[in-house]
């Protein structure tokens, strides 16, 4: 990956540096300490993945690459359906490969127990987003394989035949658009794919677009009540979401909605807008008749700046009982750097804070857009939004809720929005009541 251009975003978190991945560069690694060089680098290393879809054609021709580099290196690769569920287990034992990625199920306190520490969280947090989260003591054990994004995927031949010519920003700006797409065009202006139900939780990731502020979701929610209050950025969004329902601006009929169908549909041309996360890009630009139709735009919002905001993906990390650390050290490095895993597979960006931004994204960064990971919770307060979500049951990230409002806006119940928002309300307070 070229790192000839840093983020110039106006986030603080996208700082600049170009430095090569510090605990990767160690006396072992370095070519100016210790003699080595990278060619001087061997052994044999086992890559553990959970694509099992491009393992071994993708993958191949990384381990090829990589190879260039570093000759005497032997790379293998094993990938998982189950990744969690599969190599959990196997961390009972010594025998889990030599890179891998840290599964969620390890309490983060539990990490240095498997894996080898990559360098000062001091220093790495300068160099790469989200590292942050998986480190221990002031050691970091894993840095995420890509950064990904929420916003709105759409069609940009169907906006052209609707009459747009400029990409809307506020929720009414969004609503007029999707109105001019069923006004002109026979494609669908916004696809819910209520049906397949998981769809309608990728709204949950713009929070912080609507809201504006990349302290909301971590810190400001989850000490006050009401969060689906009028004026609020879970009320607006949700709003959203019932009123391009109850406008007729979504499917004909949601209950029939078929998520890999919904791929090609948009690749035709057949839908206009999908909320999705930028994991999807790629796969429905795979299927498009031209992958130059399909664009990504930011969630509409009323805040007074613009927000991308972003999300850590699996992390990658080394297995501390590997017999080839250096090698597997160095594939950590030419993963995260030169790979372009995370563009080109993941749908997201580098994680190294010099990588420059995908071109779908380069025209919101001169804009003045912002790109920003979420602040973490307090000291404290660590896993407290979690706790409340899962006793009140309102289910940020679970598809439930969502299909309510939408068969509310359709007409299929006979609550209101404001009725299922103060319901809401009700549930969320009650449980941080009862938690805090």
């Amino acid at each position: 990956m070229k790192k000839s251009r840093v983020l110039m975003s106006l986030s603080s978190v996208l700082l600049v540096s170009s430095m090569f991945l510090a605990g990767c560069s160690d006396e072992k690694t370095s070519t100016d300490k210790g003699g080595e060089k990278e060619g001087e680098i061997s052994g044999d290393i086992t890559v553990i993945t959970q694509r099992t879809d491009i393992v071994d054609t993708i993958f191949k021709d990384y381990a090829s690459k990589f190879n260039e580099k570093y000759p005497e290196v032997n790379v293998s690769f094993e990938a998982l359906t189950d990744y969690g569920g599969e190599i959990t287990p196997r961390m009972n034992t010594k025998d889990y490969g030599d890179v891998l990625l840290i599964p969620t199920q390890v309490p983060i306190e539990d990490i240095p127990s498997f894996f080898e520490p990559l360098g000062d969280l001091a220093e790495m947090k300068d160099q790469y987003m989200g590292v942050e989260e998986r480190a221990v003591d002031g050691k970091v054990y894993g840095i995420p394989i890509a950064i990904t994004y929420t916003g709105i995927v759409y069609n940009k031949k169907v906006f052209e035949s609707a009459g747009v010519s400029e990409i809307p920003k506020t929720f009414e700006q969004f609503t007029e658009v999707l109105q001019k797409v069923k006004d002109s065009t026979k494609a669908v202006p916004l696809y819910t794919n209520y049906a397949a139900g998981w769809p309608l939780t990728q709204w949950e990731g713009a929070v912080t677009t609507v809201a504006g502020d990349p302290d909301y979701y971590n810190i400001k929610m989850i000490n006050e009540d009401d969060p689906f209050g009028k004026g609020k950025p879970h009320y607006e969004m949700y709003k959203l979401m019932y009123d391009v329902a109850e406008k007729g601006l979504i499917e004909k009929d949601p209950l029939t909605t078929d998520w890999e169908t919904s791929k090609a549909m948009m690749g035709r041309g057949e839908i206009a807008t999908m909320v999705l996360g930028s994991w999807a890009i790629e796969q429905i630009k795979s299927q498009a008749d031209n992958p130059d139709d399909i664009g990504y735009m930011p969630f509409p919002t009323n805040a007074d700046k613009v927000i991308f905001p972003l999300g850590a993906d699996f992390q990658i990390g080394v297995n501390k009982n590997s017999e080839s650390k250096e090698a597997a050290e160095a594939w950590v490095d030419w993963f995260i750097n030169e790979s372009n895993y995370s563009v080109e597979q993941a749908g997201g960006i580098s994680a190294s804070k010099s990588a420059e931004l995908p071109e779908e994204l380069k025209q919101y960064e001169e804009q003045g857009v912002e790109f920003s990971l979420l602040t973490p919770a307090n000291d404290g307060q660590e896993g407290l939004l979690d706790k409340i979500d899962k006793e009140s049951e309102v289910g940020f990230w679970l598809e439930d809720h969502k299909k309510e409002i939408v068969e509310a806006g359709i007409g299929n119940r006979k609550e209101s929005f404001d009725d299922i928002a103060d319901r809401l309300n009700k549930d969320w307070n009650k449980a941080r009541a009862k938690i805090k």
